[in-house]
Parts: C-alpha cells; structure tokens; sequence
C-alpha cells in the first residue's frame, strides 16, 4: 500500500500514520524525518541538503526528491510506504509521480483528513500542555476533569507560543492556497480518498483503514 497523506495542520495526519505503521508495519515517512536522516547519515543528496541549511537556504524540490527517492530504495518500504508531508504544490506532485513511476512503485491513492476550519482552529488554539506530566490537553476537547487533574496536583496548562489564533489563522491560509491545488490534482486523476477528520482518534482511524479497504 502505497499513499500520501494530506490535510491541514490539525487534522490529525501524523497520529493516523503513526496507528498505521504500528498496525501493519507501513513506514511513515514524514519530511523533515527523512531530511534529518539523510542529512545524518551523510547519503549523497543528505550532503547537498546540508550546505544549502547550514546556509540558511531552502531546499530544493530536485534534492528533495533525490532525498525521498533515497529512503524508498530501503527495504522496509517493499511492501508500502505512508508518505507524509511532500507533495505540498502541484508541481512537486507531478515531479513525485513521475519518480515513482521509474521506481516502479506508483501510488495506491492520497487520503485528505478532512476537517472544517473553525475544529481545526479549536484544536490547535485549544492545546495545552501538562506541565506536570507532559500530557497533552485541550481546553475545548478534553474533560474538565482531564484539565482539572492538572491543575489541582500543581502543574499548569502550558500553550505554545505558535499556537495562538493569528499564526493558526496564517498557516490554515498559506495550506489553503498552496496546498489545496494538490488535492485537486488527485481528484482529477481519480486517485483521492476523503476521510471525515472529526471525531476520536478511534473514529478517524476506522474511516481511515475503510477508505484503505483494510478495515
């Protein structure tokens, strides 16, 4: 099984992917993971990718790719792959498919969690941190009891400093406009799969591997 992820930050992407990979043994292969690791481990494009940050520059869409077609080379990814945070444009999206044809593994599909934009600014403006536990609250979604547990043993719900609703507003709209392009790409060619995003973790998920016809 052979799929990218896609949705706006908040939609739960990364928590789907990881209950997946824990499930099926799928790798999640997110960004900036396999960025760091490639960097790390000193690989050819990892090199490139390397001078250009330590530079303070972007990296480039060709040495991202090179990157992404590194790390599905490895074995694990033989039997599927989850593909998490690229493509973000259009164009990457075509430049990935083109890759993945020469690498013989073509997407299955791409899966949009969907969510409506006010849940999405709820969840995101709403989270706070034990500072106690480390536990992770929302003051829109978690119990009363849940936030009071925190509080009354001494800790404090801590929120980050991007996590308030002026940045959120900001990120939800520059995905609006760069990224939504890319689900139409894959409406068009009849490769998207819609999952409704709100509900439970447990209430996703089984949407989820339906639309992946694993349920």
């Amino acid at each position: 099984m052979r799929i990218v992820l896609l949705g706006a930050p908040g939609s739960g992407k990364g928590t789907q992917a990881k209950k997946l990979m824990a499930e099926k043994n799928i790798p999640q292969i997110s960004t900036g993971d396999m960025l760091r690791a490639a960097v790390a481990a000193g690989s050819r494009f990892g090199v490139q990718a390397k001078k250009i940050m330590d530079a303070g520059n972007l990296v480039s869409d060709d040495i991202m790719l090179g990157i992404i077609s590194e790390r599905l080379s490895e074995p694990d990814t033989e039997d599927g792959f989850i593909l998490d945070g690229f493509p973000r444009t259009e164009q990457q999206a075509l430049d990935l498919s083109d890759l993945l044809d020469e690498m013989g593994k073509p997407l299955d599909c791409a899966v949009l969690m969907d969510v409506d934009f006010e849940i999405l600014i709820k969840r995101l403006t709403g989270r706070r941190t034990c500072s106690l536990t480390g536990k992770l609250l929302n003051v829109y979604f978690s119990s009363q009891a849940e936030l009071d547990a925190c509080t009354d043993a001494g800790g404090e719900l801590v929120q980050r400093e991007d996590d308030n609703e002026e940045v959120i507003k900001n990120r939800l709209e520059v995905y609006r406009t760069q990224t939504e392009p890319v689900v139409s790409y894959y409406r068009k060619r009849g490769k998207l799969e819609t999952v409704d995003a709100d509900g439970t973790i447990d209430e996703v998920y089984g949407r989820f591997t339906r639309v992946l016809g694993i349920a």
